[in-house]
């Protein structure tokens, strides 16, 4: 599904650019964004008249800042998702919240894109098409704060995982964990990981980051697993806007619009820097 932060070739547009972002400013707000680029440079049709309709899966802090979908007004992929509109020519954003395993497998209807952290897997590419990817992703294991586990002992923890996400692939098929409970979503495992009805929580290392972060020190990271995967923005398949709306994520990568949002909120969500917490080996 997600994780690690680099949003690819920005680095060094941030640095040049810094927060000098300015581009055709729009006079629409959306939420707290920093919009660049021009209004209207990108024409589509979109799925409902006069807004871009963004599916994800809720709660996302760093990505969405907000629990519900009214109440999001700023974030990494929200502000992505409002460039999108900006650059459409769309006054109108929606977020529009969806069950994760129904978004990944193609059943989720009537959306324009999909921003919701997840992973490039050729598995998923044969019921929906994605972007180029904007960001590294790895498996964090998050755990109660005090516990004492290694890339060893974890493997005969019990070990929960989020259904459909290539965590749980990674956990099944890599790892190969016996004592493995599968939660629908996230805060139901976070739930169970302070229950103590499972000792990991194993999901990206982005979700797992911000969960410590907003745990009150009831949780903390202990490692992460390389996985070489991208996240990327996902698209109905076969939608005659999805190369357009590609492009216009190209635009946000190469003008370092998706950099700056990076740095922007996930730094201050995290407290961390992602790079120096330890690579278990599988």
């Amino acid at each position: 599904m997600k994780r690690v932060l680099v949003a690819f070739g920005v680095a060094a547009a941030v640095t040049a650019l810094g927060f000098g972002l300015t581009g055709a400013q729009s006079m629409v707000k959306y939420g707290d964004c920093l919009i660049t680029g021009a209004m209207g440079k990108f024409k589509i049709t979109p799925a409902v008249a006069g807004q871009l309709t963004v599916a994800t899966n809720l709660p996302s802090p760093g990505f969405y800042n907000g629990d519900s979908p009214e109440l999001v007004k700023s974030g990494v992929e929200y502000c992505m998702a409002a460039n999108i509109a900006h650059r459409a020519g769309l006054e109108k954003l929606v977020v529009k919240n969806v069950a994760w395993d129904g978004l990944v497998a193609g059943q989720t209807k009537n959306f324009d894109l999909a921003l919701s952290q997840i992973s490039i897997t050729d598995e998923r590419k044969k019921v929906v098409e994605f972007s180029t990817p904007y960001f590294s992703s790895d498996i964090g294991v998050m755990v109660r704060k005090g516990t004492v586990l290694n890339a060893t002992t974890i493997k005969t923890a019990k070990v929960g995982v989020q259904q459909g996400t290539t965590g749980e692939k990674f956990a099944r098929e890599v790892l190969k964990i016996k004592n493995l409970k599968v939660f629908p979503d996230t805060p139901g495992m976070f739930v169970a990981l302070q229950a103590k009805q499972v000792d990991v929580a194993m999901t990206d290392t982005s979700i797992v980051l911000s969960q410590a972060k907003t745990s009150s020190g009831k949780f903390q990271v202990i490692g992460q697993y390389k996985t070489g995967e991208s996240y990327g923005g996902l698209f109905p398949k076969g939608n005659k806007n999805n190369p357009t709306i590609d492009n216009m994520m190209k635009d946000m990568l190469k003008d370092g619009t998706v950099g700056k949002l990076i740095g922007q909120y996930l730094s201050k969500e995290w407290g961390v820097d992602p790079l120096k917490i330890t690579y278990f080996k599988p």
